[in-house]
């Protein structure tokens, strides 16, 4: 009876080590779960040149699409601008007439008429110059999105390309979020990571757009054992639904696997 008792007893702790093996490989093959933050690429808009803020368009919160009217800045030097190449171009055409004439005529000589062409040809170009600087007055949007926050109100002075306000295109979301170094052989551009937050849908989803090739929080010496696992490296993700969360919202983000454990809080 001893060796049948035996084989049983052998026979179990097999069973038993499989048993433990297969959970230890279930284990090893669940989800990571990292903490992390939801950050935008702002689209800041505002004038080429110094000027007061006349007039503004939206409000913070408005979706505007894109050439959609923003603000306008006074265009009281720009317009002077015009005027005063406008007289020269007359001027210029005048003179360019004059030694055409001469020139057929034989008064009038090929210098003359060539110094007149060119003298058009520059007052036609300063022309333009100067309405486009005065169209520019005009703020439009660039892009297609929310507006964020504004930054001068009406009567404010604003200086040469100091942002007035900043843009959000829905697709200038991104999730960003850090990982040590044994999680790297994990990640690869376009992976799937998925999202979860307070209050968020289950099925966000987000694509690595982005991965450092250097680690923050390197300590300035050779790396020990206990160091090595210190090192993290920044992760970047395009949410597939950016609708569906806000800047600054911490996020838990999973590598493979089911959905993260909610924690709300992002370290």
């Amino acid at each position: 009876m001893t060796r049948p008792r035996n084989r049983i007893a052998a026979a179990a702790r097999l069973f038993l080590v499989a048993v433990l093996s297969a959970v230890l490989a279930g284990c090893n093959d669940a989800p990571k779960t990292y903490q992390g933050w939801i950050e935008a690429n702002l689209i800041f808009v505002g004038p080429d040149e110094a000027g007061r803020v006349e007039t503004l368009s939206v409000r913070e919160g408005d979706k505007v699409e894109a050439k959609a009217p923003l603000f306008t800045v006074d265009d009281a030097l720009q317009r002077a601008e015009v005027n005063m190449y406008e007289a020269q171009l007359e001027n210029a055409q005048a003179a360019y007439a004059r030694a055409q004439t001469l020139l057929k005529t034989q008064s009038g000589t090929q210098r003359n008429y060539d110094e007149a062409e060119a003298a058009l040809r520059t007052a036609r170009a300063r022309l333009v110059t100067a309405k486009t600087h005065l169209d520019r007055r005009v703020l439009v949007s660039p892009v297609t999105g929310t507006v964020q926050q504004i930054y001068f109100r009406p009567g404010e002075m604003v200086s040469a390309g100091k942002p007035v306000l900043a843009i959000l295109p829905p697709g200038n979301l991104k999730v960003r979020f850090y990982v040590p170094q044994e999680t790297l052989p994990r990640l690869a551009y376009g992976n799937t990571v998925k999202v979860s937050c307070d209050g968020c849908a289950g099925d966000i989803t987000a694509k690595v757009s982005f991965i450092a090739r250097s680690a923050e929080f390197t300590p300035p010496v050779i790396y020990s054992l206990q160091e090595r696992d210190k090192l993290v490296f920044l992760i970047e993700a395009i949410p597939d639904k950016p609708e569906a969360v806000r800047v600054g919202q911490p996020v838990d983000v999973a590598i493979g696997g089911a959905a993260p454990v909610t924690t709300g809080a992002a370290r």
